[in-house]
């Protein structure tokens, strides 16, 4: 399959890499590195790169930047880096590739633990994770030509811990190699409207 893996370069995007890459062909997309330059709060930039990847299978989105922060003390300015980036990226993502995929192609986004588990400051990650989820299952009620779309939901990811453990206490990290089984399951697999949870 061809695949256009967004965020390729980050922890869960690298070991997305290394899980598919010897299978089927990549190409990389990222704000500042891979094969095409993409920046999800730009709708016009996503487009493009859409544009530029050719013909596609899947589409995977391993990307997205939320803000942490006490809840009465985000300023609007940070909840709309979700909102913009996270959330509405991968929504824009995902309806701007539908059309553009082979039959029987797959979209698959990336969500986390803080959807369903959510923690002090983490208020903005809670909405948006919880927002990519709720719309992965609406999509794929209406998608046309057999394209599938799911999500991917890894707890915190081990490699990420060094910068996170004071907010993640108690959890237990995920190996970001079994995350990226997740996204195996769902552009290999046959399911459509999943969350696959990682824990």
């Amino acid at each position: 399959m061809n695949i256009l893996l967004i965020g390729a370069q980050g922890t869960l995007g690298r070991a997305v890499a290394e899980e598919l890459g010897p299978r089927h062909t990549l190409i990389t997309a990222g704000r500042n590195s891979g094969d095409l330059r993409i920046d999800l709060t730009d709708r016009d930039s996503i487009a493009a790169a859409l544009a530029r990847a050719g013909q596609l299978d899947a589409v995977i989105s391993a990307a997205g930047n939320v803000a942490f922060g006490g809840l009465l003390e985000l300023t609007p300015e940070q909840w709309e880096i979700g909102l913009r980036d996270k959330l509405m990226g991968q929504v824009n993502l995902a309806l701007l590739a539908a059309p553009l995929l082979a039959d029987g192609g797959s979209i698959t986004l990336t969500t986390g633990v803080l959807a369903e588990d959510p923690i002090r400051y983490g208020a903005s990650a809670t909405l948006v994770n919880a927002g990519i989820e709720g719309f992965v299952r609406a999509a794929a009620l209406e998608l046309p030509r057999g394209v599938r779309i799911n999500a991917v939901s890894p707890g915190v990811l081990q490699e990420s811990m060094p910068g996170y453990a004071p907010y993640f206490r108690g959890f237990e990290a995920v190996p970001a190699a079994r995350a990226a089984l997740g996204f195996s399951r769902s552009v290999e697999g046959a399911q459509t409207g999943q969350v696959y949870r990682i824990a």
